[in-house]
Formats: structure tokens, C-alpha cells, sequence
């Protein structure tokens, strides 16, 4: 049997074109999680699909970052695939782990899906140190920009959600969360 795994790391991203390159390759069973790839932890579809998985089957993936973006869990699921018997496809990279080429492909890609993470959170402190030393980091979030009293203000006066959405130039979601704030 051939199984997918899709990942995406946060629920405004899209599924849908891991999902199609997936049933392309031949996949009869997807599983498909919206949650970050830095760990394995909390990734409970991955999970379900490995204990799930075979001598025989493969696992199909788009690319290796989608399965792990740090070397070690990669390689112990890897390891943990090969002593069960099961290989391991990529649709976007030459990553096929019953040939040699294809386990030092996957080792290379590994390697640097793991610096992409570590680059990527270098530049984030980087930021933030920046941002605390010119005064202008809270470490909440952005500073809000709807002023929940006068939304209160305006639905004291008699104003619905939608006109006092209309009226601020915000959406009525943010009325209703400016609201409820408020209580």
C-alpha cells in the first residue's frame, strides 16, 4: 500500500496541493496535519500513520520539510521505517529510501531543512533584540488597533455589529471581539 503525509505549519496555510501531488503519486490513504514541523510532539496524524504503516508499504511525502525540519527526528524515522520494512518516497525531491542515492539525497535535504529552521529562528531573536533595544517590543503582539470603547461606545448608542464595522473601516469580527473583551 502507498500512504501520504501532508503538513502544513499553520491553519491559514493550504493542504490541497501536497494533497493532489500525493493522490498523483498513488497514495490511497492521506493524512494531513496543520502544525509545526520542528518536532514531532503534538503531531498526532503522523503518529496514527507510522504505527498504522507495514512491512511493504511506503510513505509518500511532497518534500522532507513537510516530515521533519530537524535531523533527529528525521532520522529516526527513517530508521524506525527501514527496520520495519517500509520505504519512503518524496514527489518533489529524489528521495527514495531503498536506493543508496535516494538515503544520501534525503540525508543531504535533511540537513538543510534543519538549518532553514535554525536560520529562520536566528533571524526572528535577531528581530526582537532589535525591536526591545529601540523600545519598541512589548512581547505581546501588536499594539491593538481598534479602540474597544468606542466600540462599546457606539453599541451603547444603539448601533449593531455591522454598522459599527461599516463605520470603523474594521471587520464585524473584530467588533465582536472587541466586545466581548469588554465584559
Amino acid at each position: 500500500m502507498i500512504y501520504g503525509y501532508a503538513r502544513v505549519s499553520s491553519m491559514d496555510q493550504d493542504l490541497s496541493i501536497q494533497r493532489a501531488a500525493l493522490t498523483a503519486a498513488g497514495c490511497t490513504i492521506i493524512r494531513e496535519e496543520k502544525v509545526s514541523g520542528t518536532s514531532t510532539e503534538g503531531r498526532e496524524e503522523l503518529k496514527t500513520l507510522l504505527q498504522f504503516l507495514r512491512e511493504g508499504d511506503t510513505l509518500v511525502i511532497t518534500r522532507i520539510d513537510r516530515l521533519a525540519r530537524n535531523m533527529r527526528d528525521l532520522e529516526n524515522i527513517v530508521h524506525d521505517l527501514k527496520q520495519r520494512g517500509i520505504a519512503l518516497k518524496a514527489t518533489e525531491q529524489p528521495i527514495d529510501t531503498s536506493t543508496a542515492a535516494g538515503k544520501a539525497v534525503l540525508d543531504m535535504l535533511g540537513v538543510f531543512a534543519e538549518f532553514e529552521t535554525n536560520l529562520r529562528r536566528e533571524r526572528q531573536l535577531e528581530g526582537i533584540a532589535k525591536a526591545k533595544a529601540a523600545g519598541l517590543y512589548a512581547g505581546k503582539g501588536r499594539p491593538a488597533s481598534i479602540d474597544a470603547t468606542q466600540v462599546r461606545a457606539m453599541k451603547a448608542q444603539g448601533l449593531g455589529a455591522t454598522a459599527i464595522a461599516k463605520e470603523l473601516g474594521i471587520g464585524r469580527a473584530s467588533v465582536y471581539r472587541a466586545l466581548e473583551a469588554a465584559e
